[in-house]
């Protein structure tokens, strides 16, 4: 019940009790009304009166506080009312911002979507391209062992050739000076009656050079040593422990060194050394 309620129902009773006060005067009227009245009554009527008086007061003070009510009431309506307002006009501002950010994130979605699917491209080319580099780099390798094999192989026969040449000069000095030799003292300078190549002379020398293929060496003995093309000489290494490789044929000789090739192929395979010995003489095993 509102405080309102309150103060109606205690100005009904107080009039109840007003009414029930006069009826019972009337009532009683008929028989010596004015004693009844001054002696039983009188008291009772002032003191609903003055019942009446302070329930009327407490109606005043009620309605006082009513009217108070009723104002702060006011009060808090309005300031509901523009905090709603202001509240409203808020959730419109971040509804707002909320469209436009979603708008933003949808943007940004698709920009993604559009980058990965580029990027996804990207790879694919950059993939490709990486293994296209990676064909012509093994190709270009393979040029430059090629060429480097090339560039070994030309001076090696560059320096061959100037041997030769050399050599060449030299035969053809010697092979005038021994027939020359041959005629001088009555025999003939026919090739075909000159015996075979003599055995190689007593040398021994060691291994300077050997090319990647392991078919040619390069040695430290050659004409001054009594060498020839032709000749055929052994090659031993002497550590960890002796062993025996193979043997090579002289090529090409020079005064203080000579080329040669491997005949066949060496003892299991192995390979040649640079300071490996070459003899003349196989040499008994240790």
């Amino acid at each position: 019940m509102t405080f309102v309620g309150k103060i109606l129902v205690i100005v009904i009773m107080a009039f109840a009790l007003l009414f029930l006060g006069i009826s019972t005067v009337v009532f009683t009227t008929h028989t010596n009304w004015k004693e009844a009245v001054d002696k039983t009554w009188k008291p009772k009527v002032a003191d609903l009166q003055k019942q009446n008086t302070d329930l009327t007061s407490q109606v005043a003070a009620a309605k006082d506080d009513l009217a108070k009510a009723e104002v702060q009431h006011k009060q808090e309506i309005e300031k509901n009312e523009k905090h709603a307002s202001e509240l409203e006009n808020e959730i419109k501002r971040v509804t707002g911002e909320i469209n436009t950010l979603r708008s933003q994130v949808e943007v940004a979605n698709q920009s993604s979507k559009t980058a990965l699917d580029e990027a996804a491209e990207y790879k694919k080319e950059a993939d490709r391209l990486r293994d296209q580099k990676s064909a012509v780099e093994k190709v270009a390798n393979d040029f430059k062992i090629q060429q480097t094999d090339l560039n070994d192989k030309i001076r090696e026969l560059e320096r061959m050739n100037k041997v030769l040449d050399n050599n060449t000069k030299d035969l053809r000095d010697r092979v005038a000076r021994y027939s020359t030799l041959l005629r001088s003292n009555g025999l003939s300078d026919d090739i075909t009656n000159i015996k075979g190549l003599e055995s190689p002379p007593l040398v021994e020398g060691e291994v300077a050079r050997v090319d990647a293929q392991n078919k040619r060496v390069e040695i430290t003995i050659g004409s001054d040593d009594g060498l020839v093309p032709g000749h055929t000489l052994f090659l031993f290494r002497t550590k960890p422990r002796p062993e025996y490789l193979g043997k090579i044929q002289i090529l090409t000789v020079d005064p203080d060194q000579a080329v040669g090739k491997v005949i066949g192929t060496t003892v299991q395979g192995k390979k040649i050394q640079e300071g490996d010995i070459v003899s003349s003489t196989i040499r008994p095993r240790s």
